[in-house]
């Protein structure tokens, strides 16, 4: 286990209140070494910088590699709790592990992960005997706002003794959400039949094409009266009772004058000279009178024309998800076919040798818990789900799915790490690929990545070709579920054409152990309503970890340092 994975399991510990039984020794101090990368992507010289203790908790969230793990580690965690060995700790630990390019510095990062020698934060470096790293080597401040919820930071670019440009510390969570949110535009418009547009989005403002409702009908079944009453039965010119009125009659209904009554149906018009329905219930209808013992005041169950909407008033803005409301709606306002902007397509890559697809975990080997939790939580998140692959840890297989693809955005799950067996880096440096985000200041999920590719075959409607981009969630389950919520939520829904939600915050009904410098998305369940509605985090919230979020009601963004109770926090709503 990682020093970095220590940590997180020790807040999530702590948030359970359980007691680790057999803690593992201290980290030993190491030499971190000075890495090199040549154009091609691999290790050049190795350099000693000097500086003791190489910081753990700045790593990624697996260092080693980590791979997916479905109630336990993944490959590239040491069973047993041990450390890992002086190379795992060197290639991938402490602070000269390379961060995302901030929003700043969008599109300047290589694919390949570039590494630095002594990085850019202002952590001393050391560990404590304790096994909890005290430095991430990306603290190089936040500002005043813990979230980083305001402006973006510009991190300045530092120097190596060689005058090779240095890597900018990871983005913040705040960042990385705004980045994904600004790095797309909406994906062009298309007119579809209403049978077609469910899960769409609004193109343009849904205006009213008639007047709702479009004359005046009535909202019960009963008498159209006229006058305070009693009422005689409107009468046909041969003397017999005029017939009742129904809802769907094409021919206008005669006038009443003043005194009569016609039965009605309910939706059925209302006869010019009505002054209100009078209920079937409420009325007593004796020999030629009908009588009540309640008048219905004017307008008594009459929906008027145009109660609802006037012809050319805007019913739903641009950006509305069409849903089966929105269906019935425009459907009521006269429309046959909206202009909408289609759902964005996507595929799902599943990566690592180490994944069962089914039965019980045997031989090393674990079961995949990312391929049939990703899928519907991007279908959730509202898009096109196309396939799921599985395709292990085969680079040549990693890079053709990548390179053929036709997908809008494709997720992948696992390899974000630099481990023997993670291809996606290199896969992308391959493709000179654009790295927008490698690595997000939040637990669990730091390894995340947001990549630009090049435009595939397929075209949408208007003919020109747009960019794929690439969401690379880290291995751990929970991990990925940051990944989804920090990452490609704001990045579908800017495809998709939606608005951002409305911020949401709750109030903390317990302390939540938080990371020394990073954000933490903690599951947590309400609980009260009103003025005592409070949050409460769940536990089994460590990286390798469902078993929290399958139960909670909401994700907490908690930040650096944690939360004590009565503490106001971002809440993120699931997607369903």
């Amino acid at each position: 286990m990682s020093d970095a994975d220590e940590l997180d399991e020790a807040i999530a510990l702590a948030n359970s209140g359980r007691i680790r039984q057999d803690p593992p020794p201290a980290p030993r101090l190491k030499r971190i070494r000075r890495i090199q990368w040549s154009a091609d992507g691999t290790e050049g010289p190795d350099g000693v910088d000097g500086t003791e203790g190489g910081d753990a908790s700045g790593s990624a969230e697996n260092p080693g590699g980590a791979r997916h793990a479905a109630g336990g580690a993944g490959r590239g965690a040491v069973p047993g709790g041990a450390h890992p060995p002086q190379g795992a700790a060197d290639r991938d630990g402490g602070p000269g592990r390379a961060g995302p390019a901030p929003s700043g510095h969008s599109g300047n990062a290589p694919a390949d992960g570039t590494r630095q020698p002594t990085g850019t934060g202002t952590g001393t470096g050391t560990a404590e005997s304790t096994g909890t790293a005290e430095s991430t080597g990306t603290a190089e401040g936040t500002g005043q706002d813990p979230h980083g919820r305001g402006r973006p930071r510009q991190h300045p670019q530092k120097r190596s003794e060689d005058g090779a440009e240095a890597q900018a510390p990871a983005a913040t969570w705040s960042e990385a959400v705004a980045l994904a949110s600004s790095a797309v535009t909406a994906l062009p418009r298309e007119t579809v039949p209403l049978t077609h547009a469910l899960g769409r989005t609004l193109a343009a403002p849904l205006r009213a094409l008639t007047d709702l409702p479009p004359f005046d009908t009535s909202a019960m079944d009963g008498w159209a009266v006229s006058g305070p009453g009693p009422w005689e039965p409107a009468r046909a010119a041969d003397g017999t009772e005029r017939p009742g009125l129904l809802a769907g009659a094409r021919a206008e209904p005669p006038q009443l004058a003043d005194g009569e009554a016609v039965r009605i149906a309910t939706g059925a018009r209302v006869p010019s000279g009505t002054s209100a329905v009078l209920r079937r219930e409420a009325a007593e209808h004796t020999g030629a009178r009908v009588r009540t013992a309640t008048p219905p005041q004017p307008g008594t169950d009459i929906r008027p024309r145009g109660q609802e909407c006037r012809k050319g008033d805007e019913l739903l803005p641009t950006g509305t998800a069409v849903t089966p409301a929105v269906l019935g709606l425009a459907a009521a306002a006269g429309y046959d076919d909206l202009a909408t902007v289609p759902r964005p397509r996507a595929e799902v890559l599943v990566l690592g040798d180490e994944l069962l697809h089914r039965g019980l975990p045997r031989d090393g080997r674990i079961r995949d818990a990312l391929g049939p939790m990703v899928e519907p939580w991007l279908t959730a998140l509202g898009a096109e789900v196309t396939v799921t692959r599985l395709l292990g840890d085969d680079a040549e297989a990693l890079h053709e799915a990548l390179a053929g693809s036709t997908a809008d955005v494709l997720v992948t799950t696992g390899s974000t790490a630099a481990g023997p067996l993670d291809h996606l880096r290199p896969t992308l440096l391959r493709l000179e690929a654009q790295l927008l985000v490698h690595g997000v200041r939040v637990r669990p999920g730091h390894p995340m990545l947001l990549a630009v590719l090049a435009p595939g075959d397929r075209q949408r409607s208007g003919g020109q070709p747009r960019h794929r981009y690439l969401v690379g969630l880290p291995g751990n389950p929970l991990a990925a579920l940051s990944g989804l919520v920090t990452l490609a939520a704001p990045l579908l829904r800017a495809l998709a054409g939606r608005t951002a939600p409305a911020p949401r915050e709750a109030t903390l009904g317990a302390e939540v152990s938080g990371h020394p410098h990073d954000t933490r998305l903690v599951p947590v369940r309400c609980e009260g309503s009103g003025l005592r509605a409070r949050i409460r985090p769940l536990r089994y919230a460590g990286p390798a970890m469902l078993r929290g979020v399958a139960s909670c009601d909401a994700l907490a963004v908690v930040p650096p340092g944690g939360g004590a109770p009565g503490t106001d926090v971002p809440v993120l709503d699931l997607p369903w």
